[in-house]
């Protein structure tokens, strides 16, 4: 990938102002969809009460990858959010709306 759309600096590694996921990023439209899609599992997360280790074992992701998506400190794939889409019953994409 050209750029700055490269995989090898997490989503996190965008923020300009401010701390992960709440923080004023660059813009880098993958960054910003890492960090709409983190909100909105932390926030599904506690609406249904639910710890990392109890999703962990209801969706059959690695606790330490809820962690690191929680965290902007990966990329998360698809089938990682599919998985978490399916044991919380809610989704985490985040609507296409254009933000800058």
């Amino acid at each position: 990938m050209a750029g700055n759309d490269s995989r090898s600096r997490p989503p996190r590694d965008f923020v300009i102002d401010g701390a992960w996921p709440h923080a004023t990023l660059t813009d880098h439209h993958g960054a910003h969809v890492a960090q709409r899609l983190a909100r909105r599992l932390a926030q599904a997360m506690a609406e249904q009460g639910l710890s990392a280790n109890r999703l962990a074992h209801d969706s059959g992701v690695n606790r330490q990858t809820i962690a690191n998506v929680l965290a902007g400190a990966v990329w998360p794939d698809l089938l990682t959010i599919a998985k978490l889409e399916r044991a919380l019953a809610c989704h985490l994409w985040p609507a296409h709306q254009h933000t800058r």
